[in-house]
């Protein structure tokens, strides 16, 4: 069978970022905002987050050569594209592995004026969208001036059509944002509201952890990809790196 997915597909959430920690140190001191001065895209991996990744490039180049990603496409925001140079330069791709691809699709989920907000500052400052967000649920509600999963689901139905185009019978590897592992999740598996919810709530996908899916001609008239593993943070664990599992840092109360 002629398959038009990747043979195997792994999708990785970036190393923990300086957002990460910042908004960790905000929600220990009960602040309202993130202290975070650059912009969302240009915030880096933090030192452990460097290490996180090395560690998962590491776990990589212990696959037999002819298993290794032959294909890493990256968000464009720097801690996913900082992720996906550490995979690389740890000898985690294939020799013949193009140069990395940038998708502008696989960004981090955008939050307008909730941006940089913990839980309790989104409470006290925009009482109106909590109340919203809970009423219509997260997966439908959409702050002003950003984006509800829906909107992510949208532009990653794009980013896999062209995957599927470019990308069919190849090994692919994804370096995003926690909303984009799990979006993917819904799209790839089928997934209905209420099972991408329960997922979530079963907790945080971990920095550098990896979803990983293989192509079965069995699953259904045409094949289809397969889960072998979720949120697998075995490769840190292996290497001593700390697991670290915080939301994004603008990603306000779950």
């Amino acid at each position: 069978m002629q398959s038009r997915w990747p043979s195997r597909l792994w999708i990785v959430r970036h190393g923990e970022s300086a957002g990460n920690v910042a908004r960790d140190l905000a929600r220990r001191t009960g602040a309202a905002r993130i202290d975070i001065g650059a912009r969302d895209v240009d915030v880096p991996l933090s030192p452990l987050g460097e290490t996180q990744a090395e560690a998962l490039g590491a776990w990589f180049a212990r696959m037999p050569a002819d298993e290794r990603p032959e294909v890493a496409i990256a968000s464009p925001y720097r801690r996913a594209q900082g992720t996906a140079a550490a995979l690389a330069a740890a000898g985690g791709l294939a020799a013949d592995a193009q140069p990395l691809v940038v998708d502008e699709r696989l960004r981090e989920r955008e939050f307008g004026i909730l941006d940089r907000l913990t839980s309790a500052g989104i409470k006290s400052l925009f009482p109106e969208q909590a109340e919203l967000r809970r009423a219509i649920g997260k997966f439908y509600h959409r702050p002003p001036g950003g984006e509800s999963w829906c909107d992510v689901i949208l532009r990653l139905r794009s980013a896999l059509d062209t995957i599927s185009l470019h990308y069919a019978r190849r090994r692919v590897v994804i370096v995003g944002h926690q909303v984009v592992v799990l979006c993917l999740r819904y799209l790839l598996e089928n997934l209905t509201e209420a099972e991408l919810m329960a997922i979530d709530a079963q907790g945080d996908v971990v920095n550098c952890g990896v979803t990983e899916y293989c192509f079965d001609a069995r699953e259904g008239p045409d094949g289809a990809l397969r889960l072998v593993r979720y949120n697998f943070a075995a490769p840190l664990a292996q290497a001593g790196a700390p697991v670290t599992s915080a939301p994004d840092a603008i990603a306000g109360a779950r």
